[in-house]
């Protein structure tokens, strides 16, 4: 096998849910397209980190021109329902919850020392400033996935806000439990629409 066409499908191996086979196969794809089928995949790819960049208010991505993003641009949005989620792909999937006008946080990952991953290390800082400059009583939906990692971070977000003495601003509720045996980017359409009808005040 030529150099090449081994080192693609070692790269290609590193992509998430993507096995050897599956490296392989789509390794051997590439290598009988179109031309500019590749030249249009390879640019895209190295677009990525310089046309993309992040919401400045609630973390999303957006597009790297834009300083805030679609959503938080829409003024038919309210921007006193705020759904925290762990990440991007997570508010997409809320999206396809017709009816709701919030807005979205994102935290970027949830508290977790064995992952090394901190409360530093998160965007709670902007969200309790969204809170605190808010002129309203705020609603934050803890749109969050149903495991330990979450737990601890729901917990401190709770904390947090009694300490900054914000809960007189703030109503902290969650999804409902219906979400106890999935994640939120896995749940179907009725699923979600109820978890989040029947969320309850935390």
């Amino acid at each position: 096998m030529p150099e090449a066409l081994k080192q693609l499908i070692h790269s290609i191996s590193f992509l998430p849910w993507i096995g050897e086979k599956s490296a392989a196969k789509l390794a051997f794809f590439l290598l009988n397209s179109n031309e500019n089928f590749r030249k249009t995949l390879a640019n895209n790819i190295s677009d990525i980190h310089t046309k993309i960049g992040t919401c400045s208010r609630c973390h999303s991505i957006t597009d790297a021109s834009q300083d805030l993003c679609n959503i938080c641009q829409n003024n038919s949005r309210d921007p006193y329902q705020i759904a925290v989620v762990e990440e991007y792909l997570d508010s997409l999937t809320l999206e396809q919850s017709w009816g709701y006008t919030w807005v979205y946080h994102v935290l970027g990952w949830a508290i977790s020392p064995v992952n090394g991953v901190f409360i530093g290390d998160l965007n709670l800082e902007s969200l309790f400033k969204r809170i605190t400059d808010s002129d309203k009583n705020v609603e934050i939906i803890l749109a969050t996935n149903p495991n330990i990692e979450w737990e601890a971070t729901v917990h401190y977000i709770k904390e947090e806000i009694e300490k900054r003495k914000l809960k007189h601003k703030t109503t902290l509720t969650r999804l409902s439990r219906g979400l106890s045996s999935g994640y939120i980017e896995y749940a179907d359409n009725v699923t979600l629409m109820n978890a989040l009808k029947e969320r309850k005040e935390v």
